[in-house]
């Protein structure tokens, strides 16, 4: 009985230093390899992008000049991104953060408006208008929003040209620009890495089963 439970410990053991063996390969692999592409039989593991591959086109170089400087490294070898036209992906994710930052705004007028700060000089009346509006008009388009908010009325145009000073001095001055893309990369690697440890103790227990 003692030698059963024994066996039974060592296995257990085993089977732990193991998996903990195969996360580490997922790490290592997933941090080397880019999954682009899924060939007629699913892989495990991706081989290595071939960026001459024409699976796998690339942008053409660019060489960005700047008034101090003649020329700057070549930004070469990215990844061909389709479906966004003339514009980028960056461009994408630029007028997205316009956006919100206008969205941000809003909230801060707003919070100032409904006396969270006693030494602002605006009113609750004007906190009722901007409540008001706000029940009226979507916050998807920021820029459609002020235009809109400064053609209602002449005190609207006062919360409009507010919202349009909180949003440029947050975008410039408050908001954590390093943070968020730490934040990003992060949330990449560990929604990656938590996927691929679900898979394995998935397949692996019906690996057992069987």
């Amino acid at each position: 009985m003692v030698g059963s439970t024994s066996r039974h410990m060592q296995l257990i053991i085993i089977k732990s230093q193991l998996l903990s063996f195969i996360f580490s390969i997922i790490k290592f692999e997933m941090e080397t390899y880019a999954v682009l592409s899924f060939p007629h039989h699913l892989s495990f593991f991706p081989s290595k992008i071939n960026r001459n591959n024409k699976l796998f086109p690339s942008l053409p170089c660019k060489q960005h000049r700047s008034s101090r400087t003649s020329s700057t490294p070549l930004n070469c070898q990215k990844m061909y991104v389709p479906g966004f036209g003339e514009a980028s992906p960056e461009a994408k994710a630029a007028k997205n953060l316009h956006n919100f930052f206008n969205y941000v705004a809003v909230r801060i007028v707003s919070a100032q408006l409904e006396l969270h700060f006693p030494e602002q000089s605006y009113n609750k009346e004007a906190y009722d208008e901007l409540m008001e509006f706000l029940s009226k008009h979507s916050l998807d388009d920021g820029d459609k929003f002020c235009a809109d908010l400064m053609r209602e009325s002449s005190r609207h145009k006062g919360l409009a040209l507010r919202i349009l000073e909180v949003r440029s001095a947050y975008c410039k001055h408050d908001f954590e620009w390093d943070n968020m893309k730490r934040l990003a990369l992060q949330m990449v690697d560990d929604s990656n890495t938590k996927l691929m440890r679900d898979f394995v103790l998935e397949t692996s227990h019906v690996e057992n089963e069987n």
